[in-house]
């Protein structure tokens, strides 16, 4: 029973956390994103105590169960160990593959110093590619995994489309490029590889959180634990432990490794492992399986929360413009709510969840290499809605802090600047105007200037221009946009 309630409380998660990464609608981050900030390392980045309490706490009295039923990255090697059947092994050997191995702790506590390090000086890059919910949001958002998303979208659309029902949106599955793709794609593959060989080795030799919780699941008050008067020394126990934690022989088992999966208490058919209050000695009592199963539901219940959804918004249907690029920016703009590109480094993991959460494609991933894969504000598909908080609200790290749809309006990321020679009616000599009409700021006026057009060319007010990208999005200029938003290093309140 214990197991089972385990197994389908995180898939649930599982299931609810990468609906809402490839959920390319927008239409389910209300509804899933506290799922994002209660997984430990961006709580801490938030400076989020109430989480990081929550964590420890469940970790000092259930051991590492955020390992098993919270974290993605861990349900997802669960979920790989259960579908792979191993490089040519039989079903039976797949299912008892594993064996006990000594803790690798020079490794485990050399990842999480590098860890450390990396957030004291603020090199989250580093930090993002350990981390593992981040890691988990790189996966499934520019891996392999994002053209398989695409292909499915599109053929949902294409039905929709044929049945005349008209009920999803437009695709507009974001497809990774470069060594952002290759990067990710290569992590899963060797993720496979690991998990269907050696199962949770990543958790237990470099993911610097689970050697953290680690430290505190050795004196958790309930443990997994072995009776050895009832144990007949079979040793499924060991062969069915993913984590390698489980000596047999000796009837040990390192806690700091121990993941609470409870695969071990489901293998043994003497009832000599299971799931009780730590005791200092061996033996161990039978307990109610079916009251641990109901406390262990309790808690993992806990803090979980129903949120209303928001339906998305459309911006009047503006084509999007190809063929275009823009001047290279000095700086390129952050979302409202950073405060300033140095906040934004510091704290942001790189997890893609405000990515995929943008309903107008604003936000793309930084290709800089101090900075990669960090979002960053683009507007070839897009501009930044003035009403729009999305990023804001699923960030669970503290990079982008959450902000009031009235407080936008007043925060300027950037400022347009207007370049008059690609400007269509300085080299064309045409009336154009679309950079002024789309404005949501009143930012821009058309003014005739002498000596530089026959026609009204833009001019900026700098003291309005927020820097929503609306009228770089629109210009018609080709091939080198004639306006376009050079970002602040500091976010300025209008």
């Amino acid at each position: 029973m214990i197991r089972k309630a385990r197994v389908v409380v995180a898939s649930l998660v599982l299931l609810a956390i990468t609906a809402m990464f490839l959920d390319y609608t927008g239409t389910l981050h209300e509804y899933f994103s506290w799922l994002a900030k209660i997984q430990f390392l961006p709580a801490v980045l938030a400076i989020n105590v109430g989480v990081i309490i929550g964590l420890v706490a469940l970790t000092a009295i259930f051991g590492r169960l955020y390992c098993s039923v919270i974290c993605p990255l861990g349900i997802l090697q669960d979920f790989i160990g259960r579908i792979s059947k191993g490089w040519g092994m039989t079903w039976k050997k797949h299912k008892y593959r594993y064996t006990y191995s000594p803790a690798k702790n020079i490794l485990r506590y050399v990842m999480l110093g590098v860890m450390v390090v990396a957030i004291l000086l603020g090199i989250n890059v580093i930090v993002g590619f350990l981390a593992p919910y981040s890691l988990f949001g790189k996966v499934m958002t520019n891996s392999i995994i994002a053209p398989i998303v695409k292909v499915v979208s599109m053929g949902i659309e294409y039905i929709d489309e044929r049945l005349g029902t008209y009920m999803v949106y437009p695709n507009d599955v974001i497809m990774p490029t470069g060594l952002m793709f290759s990067l990710s794609s290569a992590f899963l593959v060797a993720l496979f590889i690991l998990v269907t060989k050696n199962g949770r080795t990543w958790c237990n030799t470099i993911c610097p959180v689970g050697t953290l919780l680690g430290f505190v699941s050795k004196f958790s008050l309930l443990k997994v634990q072995i009776d050895t008067d009832k144990c007949k020394n079979c040793g499924l126990c060991e062969k069915r432990c993913k984590s390698s934690c489980l000596n047999a022989k000796e009837h040990k088992i390192d806690y700091s490794r121990c993941v609470a999966c409870f695969d071990c208490i489901d293998e043994c058919k003497h009832g000599a492992v299971s799931y009780t209050l730590r005791k200092n000695n061996a033996k161990v009592k039978n307990v109610d399986e079916g009251k641990r199963a109901f406390v262990t539901g309790v808690a993992l219940a806990v803090g979980a929360s129903a949120v209303k959804a928001q339906h998305k918004t459309v911006d009047g249907g503006y084509a999007t413009i190809i063929g275009k690029t823009v001047p290279p920016r000095t700086t390129a703009p952050v979302p409202a709510g950073s405060g300033s590109v140095s906040n934004m480094e510091r704290h942001c993991t790189s997890c893609q969840l405000c990515v995929t959460a943008c309903p107008n494609r604003v936000l793309s991933p930084s290709q800089e290499l101090g900075s990669f894969m960090q979002p960053r504000m683009s507007f070839d598909k897009g501009f930044c809605r003035v009403g729009c908080t999305a990023c804001s609200d699923v960030c669970p790290t503290g990079a982008i802090n959450k902000i009031k749809k009235e407080e936008k309006t007043a925060i300027a990321v950037g400022q347009a600047i207007w370049i008059a020679d690609n400007c269509i009616a300085v080299s064309k000599d045409e009336n154009c105007g679309n950079c002024a009409r789309h404005c949501p700021s009143g930012a821009i006026e058309m003014v005739v200037r002498e000596g530089v057009s026959a026609k009204a060319v833009p001019v900026v007010n700098t003291e309005k221009c927020i820097g929503c990208g609306a009228c770089e999005h629109v210009c018609p200029s080709r091939p080198i946009s004639a306006i376009y938003v050079e970002g602040y290093k500091e976010h300025h309140i209008r």
